[in-house]
């Protein structure tokens, strides 16, 4: 087996870890690894391990690292065969590979796969998900990720940049703080400030939302967002796990607690503003910015974005 790993040097772990890396990866000489220091750099590096017949790839990098490296695999099919993918802990914000069951110490995470490869159990940490793409207007581009949000979320992502200093703080605390703190005052003052709803025109497998005014939209195909965050409770049988809170969602405040953990109240009805499905498609026209796991695309007028799930990746646990 022919393993590689993309190693993000400026995904927000200290130089300290960075070192600490390099360092154990010389008892590991089979690891094909390459370091990049900005996003731009990630194509070359991924088609660098794709010449090399990588079967095996870590990626060492937050949320958006990941997201990066699944759209060069996915939408530019670098590689001959989709490679079993191992995300690491090691950004800000590390959501996805939280939620695969990675451990906190991407040291760990890395010396634990690449052993488990070496012993050949590396099946006992197969983790298959659907991952999302995400096309939209703008040179008709797809992106492929495991989360996308619109309203209060890109907003709090944007807040936390402006309110926290680079390091830890920007990742899941700072995202947990300030999406807390905005649900309050979403409660208290629902049109305020940075709060105004979003006008959005939603179609759910091809059936249109009554309401097109929306506090927050969020897709997903993981099990459990930041600070194990479940918002959605829909039962139908689609990947794509989505939510939407219309303007008018009635007893915000009452419903907040239990939406977030996926235990809404009786009242949470399509009736009363709140909606979240299990759906195969969504389709969304919209004038406001969205974020793609962490990433913020700025807003463009009636802009077409579509969500699918159509290719699936066979993620390892590290």
């Amino acid at each position: 087996m022919q393993i590689g790993l993309i190693n993000n040097l400026r995904a927000g772990r200290s130089d300290r870890l960075v070192s600490r890396m390099l360092g154990v990866l010389r008892d590991y000489p089979e690891v094909h690894h390459v370091e990049t220091n900005r996003a731009g750099a990630l194509p070359y590096a991924i088609t660098d391990l794709a010449r090399r017949g990588i079967d095996l790839l870590l990626v060492n990098g937050g949320d958006g690292t990941l997201q990066h490296t699944l759209t060069e695999i996915l939408r530019n099919e670098s590689f001959d065969r989709i490679p079993l993918v191992a995300p690491l802990r090691g950004g800000r914000t590390n959501m996805t590979a939280k939620d695969l069951g990675a451990t906190r110490n991407p040291l760990h995470g890395m010396r634990a796969v690449v052993d488990a490869a070496r012993s050949g159990r590396l099946h006992e940490r197969f983790v298959h998900r659907p991952v999302m793409r995400v096309s939209f207007d703008r040179g008709q581009r797809s992106e492929y990720g495991m989360f996308f949000g619109i309203g209060m979320i890109p907003r709090a992502i944007s807040l936390v940049h402006e309110v926290f200093p680079p390091g830890r703080t920007q990742g899941s605390l700072g995202a947990g703080l300030v999406t807390m703190a905005l649900v309050a005052k979403t409660a208290l003052r629902p049109r305020a400030g940075i709060l105004v709803p979003d006008k959005v025109d939603v179609q759910l497998d091809g059936e249109a939302l009554d309401r097109a005014e929306f506090r927050l939209g969020i897709s997903t195909t993981l099990q459990k967002l930041f600070w194990g965050l479940d918002p959605f409770w829909g039962q139908e049988r689609g990947d794509l796990r989505m939510t939407f809170i219309a303007s008018d969602g009635q007893r915000f405040a009452a419903a907040a607690p239990g939406v977030l953990w996926g235990r809404p109240p009786a009242f949470t009805t399509p009736e009363n503003g709140y909606v979240s499905r299990n759906v195969d498609r969504a389709q969304l026209r919209l004038s406001c910015g969205f974020t793609i796991d962490g990433e913020i695309y700025g807003p463009r007028t009636d802009e077409v974005v579509t969500l699918t799930t159509d290719r699936r990746v066979t993620f390892v646990r590290a």
